[in-house]
């Protein structure tokens, strides 16, 4: 019950930094979005720090259930699987995350809990290129990373063009991350 509670907040908090933005991150905001009576939050994460990890460590796990492999999938089809849905109907988590993303460049300490999480990420995509018997899984890891979260930028403020489609994206990851 308490780590289901822990995952509807840090949910929230998630929904709540993507709409309202980071200066709109309060304890009760969260209580409001998830539902729960006010100071509910609070008991769980006593700091606005507390609750800020909490996003990002829900994030870090929602993003390594995504890229577990599909069915018959290959590496390049599942990441651009998944920044499909980081483009539409996973769009909260993305801007959520880019929410962190800027507001660590203020705060040391959240930069510090985004990188745990990348490297969470970057270990499944680094074991999975191991898998497919690529020599520097470590720097093609770190490389379809990078690209990842150029697209993502890129295709979410987008003004001048379509979104490209998943097919699209992923052959541009084939490109970094090979067939395999």
């Amino acid at each position: 019950m308490v780590t289901e509670r822990r995952s509807v907040i840090a949910d929230a908090a998630i929904t709540t930094l993507a709409r309202a933005g980071g200066r709109g991150l309060t304890h009760r905001a969260v209580d409001r979005q998830a539902g729960l009576p006010i100071g509910s939050t609070s008991y769980y994460f006593r700091t606005r720090a507390d609750l800020l990890r909490a996003a990002v460590d829900r994030l870090a796990e929602l993003d390594e259930a995504a890229i577990a492999p599909a069915a018959g999938g290959t590496l390049a089809a599942d990441l651009a699987r998944v920044a499909d849905q980081l483009l539409g109907s996973d769009r909260e988590r993305l801007l959520a995350r880019y929410e962190l993303a800027l507001e660590s460049v203020r705060r040391p300490e959240l930069r510090g809990f985004l990188a745990v999480g990348t490297r969470r990420v970057r270990a499944a995509i680094e074991q999975r290129l191991g898998e497919q018997g690529v020599t520097s899984p470590r720097e093609v890891a770190d490389a379809a990373l990078a690209l990842v979260d150029g697209l993502l930028l890129a295709e979410l403020t987008a003004t001048e063009r379509q979104q490209r489609s998943r097919a699209e994206l992923e052959r541009t990851l084939v490109r970094i991350v090979g067939t395999g």
